[in-house]
């Protein structure tokens, strides 16, 4: 097993309980001890899990999320999409953030970045969000700026929607705009299950001067229910993944696809 896929597995087995032992490690992944101690200080010093004496327990950030966002067999592909994505953004920069698992990746990552942790008597980074969960995970960070759009809460994914988020982000400009998304099709484009969701993803897209979609290579060429009309995304950031076929499918819609390097 590599250590992506060791990772991912130790991330599951945590989902599921709460709390993980070296010792359940090296019973259940075919490990030894060393290894396990290093792939749990590994998830720690990412603020995916927190460490005990002897083995782990669940991030304070994900336990009261919904189900999507505790269980997610793609975590570590999201983790090196969030990395490639936060390599796009600079110091000092206004970005908007929709929500979903990847997209929460990348906040996590944000919020670990040791350059916008520098002081400072501006912000280090401005978030434009529609996703509460990202909010309240970004707004502990003191050099961050936190814009929260209004709208009615989707108990499912903790997204903003309706008339009200419209309105905010008709009054904001953004650098950069990272959309996660449920699919996504080269000739169909970006999809999600809810209408809601895809009209705020597509006004956000349009209020940045660049737009990314985030999506794990199991996403591409599936299809949810609604699309995102109004808006051509141009770049996909995904994982090692993706096919050649499928790169060429991408560039002769003019999509670009960049693939973000395994750990």
């Amino acid at each position: 097993m590599i250590r992506s896929e060791r990772l991912t597995a130790i991330l599951d087995l945590l989902a599921q309980t709460g709390r993980i032992d070296v010792e359940d490690l090296v019973t259940k992944l075919g490990i030894s001890p060393a290894t396990a101690r290093r792939d749990l200080d590994s998830l720690a010093s990412e603020r995916l899990l927190s460490r005990t004496r002897g083995g782990a327990v669940a991030g304070s950030v994900s336990y009261d999320l919904p189900g999507r966002y505790n269980r997610d067999d793609h975590a570590s592909q999201k983790h090196q999409i969030a990395l490639a994505a936060s390599e796009l953004i600079p110091r000092g920069a206004v970005i908007g953030l929709c929500g979903g698992t990847t997209s929460t990746a990348l906040a996590q990552v944000l919020s670990t970045r040791d350059d916008l942790a520098e002081p400072s008597n501006k912000p280090t980074l401005t978030v434009v969000t529609n996703a509460i969960n990202i909010a309240a995970q970004l707004a502990v960070r003191p050099n961050f700026k936190i814009m929260v759009s209004g709208g009615i809460v989707n108990p499912r994914s903790y997204e903003l929607v309706g008339p009200y988020t419209d309105i905010i982000l008709q009054k904001v400009a953004l650098d950069f705009a990272f959309i996660g998304v449920n699919g996504i099709d080269p000739v169909v484009g970006p999809t999600v299950t809810d209408e809601g969701e895809a009209t705020v993803n597509s006004l956000m897209a349009r209020r940045a001067a660049d737009a990314y979609m985030l999506a794990d290579s199991s996403k591409i060429g599936q299809r949810a229910f609604a699309t995102m009309e109004g808006y051509h995304f141009r770049r996909l950031i995904t994982d090692s993944g993706v096919t050649d076929e499928q790169v060429a499918a991408f560039a002769a819609n003019d999509i670009e696809v960049l693939v973000a390097p395994e750990a």
